[in-house]
């Protein structure tokens, strides 16, 4: 099966004992508390890749309403409610002072994060993504996404855009004890509100495969792209290089050239694992690996950062990389125990593919191969986001997530804000990125410090560290959106 880009997370019966016990404290402390989970799921990949095959068959599930979204990853997870004031269904969100005081660990709003990436300064001019569509391509989907997505958006309080989901083939009927689908239906969550929480008026569609098989998945993207579902497609979801052969990632390249020659813009998450991966036998590469479909020259690929951030979203300082690989409190809080687990921006160098001549320009980082990614937002596991779920099997609420699964879609909904900004679509976007990144424009920001080494075992993977300008770990740096969406506007 294919595997989606979003953080693993701890057992479901340690991370219920740890969210009993958080909701009580936080009950009987300032009488305000809510329960979080945490996601599970950066384990199912994918097998060998078929060609798209079957017709779409589309289903109706338009809703009207539904504006702002938060999104957490994948993850098994159960939580204690508590009243929380006037807050909706007695549910609501653990404060960033909670994690804190409970779990050692950050967790934002998509307030916060929109404030950190300066997107209100963008709202404020009447850019919110309004008359553009992001397509969301997923396994299975999740059986109470339209609710969640309702729920999710009282909490934040914004407006109401069209949310369809489009099935592609037969969708089995949701089974709660698959926790392959459980998973899939997570990364359905944190992808579909993480979009909208970016890009409150523009229109997701949702594309259900019907299962995680390359053929399946790839066949979604293919009528995405072949009936022009929207202006910007978001994947978070892929395999390793080495899993899929240079044959099954080379049958993918029409399917790509295709979506350039259609102008839409494809945003792919790098992976969770830094620099390594987890191979066809469940272990991690002991050697430099990169994501695929991260790694097509013709995608635009999303790493992570950590973002240093205050309550309101005001910044402390720069983005670092994202590695919470030797953290303690997140190895406790997502797996269970000290670590060290590969957790941390995937990057690296492909060797299936070489490099485009959009990176010509920072050749001596990348050689002769593509380089991964190209750009990156926030991804940090000490720094979660929130995100509402309540599908079957999992009990319903706000759970925090990480992971690039999460700074994918919103990218993807920055660059829906600079489609409404130019008034058309961007389609392939990288040769604009690397442009202003070469002429120091303001909408793309150096990351400070940080490298995507892992180790696991008594074994380390040496990967790459941030330098000055383009780098194997967040590329060319993350963004300020104030500036980026009409620079992107204006060249694309």
């Amino acid at each position: 099966m294919k595997r989606k880009k979003s953080a693993v997370i701890r057992s479901a019966v340690m991370l219920t004992a740890a969210l009993t016990a958080a909701g009580a404290a936080a009950a009987a402390g300032a009488g305000a508390a809510a329960g979080a989970g945490a996601a599970a799921g950066a384990g199912a990949r994918a097998g060998a890749g078929a060609r798209a095959g079957a017709t779409g068959v589309i289903a109706a599930a338009v809703r009207a309403t539904g504006d702002r979204v938060n999104a957490p990853v994948s993850g098994r997870a159960y939580t204690d409610f508590v009243r929380v004031g006037n807050a909706p269904a007695d549910q609501v969100p653990f404060t960033d002072g909670q994690c804190e005081a409970t779990f050692s660990i950050d967790c934002y709003l998509p307030t916060q994060i929109e404030a950190a990436y300066n997107l209100p300064a963008i709202y404020n001019r009447g850019i919110t993504g309004k008359g553009t569509t992001i397509v969301i391509v997923d396994a299975y989907g999740s059986p109470t996404i339209n609710d969640d997505l309702t729920q999710f958006d009282d909490y934040i309080g914004l407006g109401v855009p069209p949310f369809q989901i489009v099935r592609y083939g037969n969708i089995p009927p949701f089974d709660s004890s698959n926790g392959n689908m459980l998973g899939w239906a997570e990364e359905t969550t944190l992808d579909v509100e993480y979009a909208h929480a970016g890009a409150p008026g523009a229109k997701i569609v949702l594309v259900e495969a019907p299962s995680d098989s390359d053929s399946a998945l790839y066949g979604a993207v293919n009528y995405a792209i072949t009936h022009r579902l929207g202006d910007v497609i978001s994947m978070s979801w892929g395999d390793f290089e080495p899993n899929e052969g240079s044959s099954g990632v080379h049958s993918y390249d029409k399917l790509f050239a295709a979506a350039e020659k259609a102008h839409i813009t494809v945003v792919v998450s790098s992976g969770d694992d830094g620099a390594s991966g987890i191979n066809n036998n469940g272990n991690y590469f002991t050697h430099p690996v990169v994501d695929y479909p991260a790694s097509n020259p013709l995608v635009t690929a999303v790493g992570g950062t950590q973002i240093n951030i205050d309550a309101s979203g005001t910044r402390g300082g720069p983005d670092s990389a994202w590695n919470d690989t030797y953290d303690k409190s997140a190895n406790d809080f997502y797996f269970g125990s000290d670590g060290p687990t590969p957790l941390a921006s995937g990057g690296g160098k492909s060797i299936y593919y070489s490099r485009p001549s959009y990176q010509n320009g920072v050749k001596s980082i990348t050689g002769n191969h593509r380089g991964v990614p190209d750009i990156s937002m926030s991804a940090s596991c000490t720094a979660a986001v929130n995100v509402y779920q309540t599908f079957y099997g999992v009990q319903g609420g706000w759970y925090p997530a990480c992971g690039t699964s999460e700074a994918a879609p919103m990218f993807a909904a920055v660059v829906a804000l600079a489609a409404q900004a130019a008034g058309h679509s961007l389609g392939f976007i990288n040769p604009a990125l690397y442009k202003l990144a070469s002429e120091h424009a303001p909408g793309i920001v150096a990351v400070a410090s940080g490298n995507n080494t892992v180790s696991f075992n008594n074994t380390t993977v040496h990967g790459y560290s941030v330098r000055n300008g383009y780098n194997l770990v967040t590329g060319l740096g993350t963004i300020n959106g104030q500036y980026l969406v009409p620079e992107l506007a204006k060249l694309g």
